[in-house]
């Protein structure tokens, strides 16, 4: 691993559920219910690069697991402008299907997925973008592609702290995708990931360190009540001749340090 990689020192340790697992008959029926969801995700081929399909999908997985969404904002997307970088501190791979379910977005992913046995096939059909954490060199190309995506209007969801941690906050932001919001003169929209069990902070969804997917899949499949609540900050609008990449990472890791606000809607 390049000493550039970022890394996390978050372990497993830090995972427990905040309250007791549901019934084995509960898991086995959500179980039932989300091997339903991902097949009707294969069967729609390149369909799943529509909006709403992937919309549709993603909610059906959430709600196949008992997981609800509380949703603080009116939407990922800033009107009126060229697309939105979307940006969002990183717990688990729960954190894509439910940002998805939300509003459908062109994911930033890390390189290793895409060599994912299934989950692979289903991310580039969707139409996501992956980047080698660990190719200095790849980096502008990356970004120039980024840009144009983002100036034909796309909206684009990236985790800036590159790999995954237990809680909010988390870690440090990587500068890159914000020069891309700075080239396409795009506004960012930074979004806070909270996850709850009856009303109290878990760490139960996070996928950290060695973690397998496996157990962690097990672990929100056998999660009662658990919420992810997104709180949706006011966006930035990078100002010409004053902001720099710098600027800008500050910008929104100031706001998703600030954590969800207490008035929220209960969207699913």
């Amino acid at each position: 691993m390049s000493s550039w990689a970022p890394v996390s020192p978050c372990t497993t340790d830090c995972v427990s559920h905040a309250a007791p697992p549901v019934p084995l008959p509960v898991a086995a029926h959500r179980l039932s219910s989300v091997t339903r969801g991902v097949a009707r995700a294969f069967l729609l081929g390149e369909r799943l690069a529509d909006p709403a399909e992937r919309r549709a999908v993603a909610g059906s997985v959430l709600d196949a697991l008992g997981v609800r969404l509380d949703v603080v904002g009116d939407g990922l997307a800033v009107p009126g402008s060229p697309g939105t970088l979307v940006v969002a501190n990183h717990i688990s791979w729960l954190d894509v299907l439910v940002l998805q379910a939300v509003e459908p977005v062109t994911m930033l992913a890390k390189r290793e997925i895409s060599r994912w046995p299934l989950i692979s096939v289903l991310a580039r059909r969707a139409g996501t973008r992956f980047i080698d954490r660990e190719n200095l060199y790849a980096l502008p190309r990356t970004v120039g592609a980024l840009t144009e995506l983002l100036k034909n209007g796309a909206p684009v969801m990236a985790f800036p702290e590159g790999t995954t941690w237990c809680s909010t906050p988390g870690g440090p932001f990587r500068r890159a995708v914000f020069q891309a919001a700075l080239d396409a003169q795009a506004p960012i929209r930074p979004v806070t990931l909270t996850y709850l069990q009856h009303d109290a902070p878990t760490t139960v969804a996070a996928y950290v360190g060695a973690d397998t997917f496996a157990a962690s899949f097990r672990r929100v499949l056998t999660a009662d009540a658990l919420t992810v609540r997104l709180t949706l900050h006011p966006p930035i609008h990078p100002v010409p001749g004053v902001d720099d990449r710098r600027a800008l990472t500050e910008k929104a890791r100031s706001a998703l340090a600030a954590g969800a606000s207490p008035g929220h809607r209960v969207v699913r």
